[in-house]
């Protein structure tokens, strides 16, 4: 049994590819049935926004052609062939640890996809596609990635433009408590709103030059007080924080037509910038924006960068246990056939020699227990040898030579 790696992902497609290749929960109990219908009963389907990819356990090497073309085959609307990346045995493995670790994402380290990983793997184990094999590769994986994210903390480098920028506003003058104008109400705006109060801000306004928009972003954040575009000067006054992030052409935030009455910081996250660069010129404003955060988000991703490669090492090391844990499965049903041999041996042997001797409660399971050790201290270096084969091959020949010497018969077993 193999374990292998088939799907696309951001780096070798664009956006409208994979949006025609997005798993629902039915697409994936559909791909589960053709799956198993080819002799494939492990599987687990990652589905995101920046990839969609298959993890699964195979027997024979034309299952990995099976896969592709199930894969292929759900959607038709595409030629996604020759977007597909696929590998197998420990390439597969070490890829699925870098995937949960957040070193294969478009933002190095990021921490969602740990949990997007958990939740693909309780999906199959849900719907009876993760056995022991998927369960104990996807399990070392994600704690693998736990250590790599303690370790290096790579979170802790922020790349996000937005995220970055709210983090300085925070050193500059501490958010909570303070009184906040966002302008705005796309994506960025959203998003920074969404940090603010993570960072507790108290009293928000928000302006938008469009207040069906506003309205929209108000069912996010009920506590918004949404005023007109014309009233931004005037609430201006009476705010700590203005957070600006339009669209528009042209800068929005006149310095002629605001004068400070108190200390304000502004956080420009405009392209074009919204803010009034002369501004900065008055001792009571203090301006942040995108030429300030892109320097340090260059610098947080090249310090990403660094601790993603050192954490590659500690990957390659912990995976190794998992890659030594898989090779030995095919010869787990071997060695359990033998333990319950000698099993048998010794309850027909005990059976045998109680019947023969008049022994004592005490003598039988005295004589019970010297019989299994006997039995045990002989097929233990056998065991061991079998745990410690080096070669697919070498573990064919032993399993059959085992089987024959033994009269074991293991075809329910593992598969060579």
């Amino acid at each position: 049994m193999q374990f292998g790696f088939l799907g696309i992902d951001y780096k070798n497609a664009d956006l409208a590819v994979r949006d025609e290749i997005s798993f629902t929960d039915q697409k994936k109990m559909e791909f589960f049935r053709k799956a198993e219908e080819n002799g494939i009963e492990q599987v687990m389907i990652l589905s995101t926004c920046n990839r969609s990819e298959i993890y699964y356990f195979y027997e024979k090497e034309s299952q990995v052609k099976a896969i592709q073309d199930i894969y292929c085959d759900m959607f038709e609307k595409v030629q996604i062939r020759q977007y597909i990346r696929h590998c197998e045995e420990d390439k597969a493995v070490s890829y699925l640890f870098r995937v949960t670790a957040g070193l294969e994402s478009m933002v190095l380290g990021e921490d969602q996809i740990l949990g997007q990983v958990k939740d693909a793997l309780d999906f199959s184990r849900t719907m009876g596609f993760s056995k022991k094999e998927l369960n104990k590769v996807v399990r070392d994986a994600v704690t693998c990635a736990k250590k790599v994210k303690t370790t290096f903390k790579m979170s802790e480098k922020p790349v996000s433009v937005g995220y970055i920028g709210i983090l300085e506003v925070e050193k500059t003058c501490m958010i909570k408590g303070k009184t906040i104008l966002v302008i705005g109400s796309g994506d960025t705006a959203v998003l920074a709103l969404r940090y603010l109060y993570e960072y507790e801000a108290g009293k928000i306004y928000l302006c938008s030059r469009t207040l069906a928009h506003a309205g929209n972003v108000q069912k996010e954040f009920e506590e918004i007080e949404i005023i007109s575009y014309e009233q931004r000067y005037e609430v201006m006054k009476r705010c700590d924080i203005v957070v600006s992030a339009t669209s528009a052409p042209h800068v929005i935030v006149k310095e002629e037509c605001f004068t400070p009455e108190k200390s304000v910081t502004f956080l420009d996250l405009a392209t074009p910038r919204d803010i009034d660069p002369k501004l900065s010129d008055d001792p009571k404003v203090n301006l942040i924006n995108l030429d300030t955060i892109k320097e340090i988000s260059k610098a947080n991703q090249s310090e990403r960068e660094e601790l993603c490669r050192e954490s590659f090492t500690m990957i390659e090391k912990e995976k190794e246990e998992t890659i030594k844990w898989l090779f030995q499965v095919p010869m787990e049903e071997t060695i359990r056939s033998l333990q319950e041999k000698c099993t048998e041996i010794v309850e027909d042997s005990y059976s045998y020699l109680s019947r023969k001797m008049d022994l004592g409660t005490r003598e039988q399971k005295l004589l019970k227990k010297v019989l299994n050790a006997s039995l045990q201290r002989m097929i233990k270096e056998p065991i061991q040898e079998l745990k410690h084969l080096e070669t697919r091959k070498e573990q064919a020949d032993y399993k059959k030579m085992v089987e024959q010497l033994f009269g074991i018969d293991t075809k329910k077993g593992t598969d060579l």
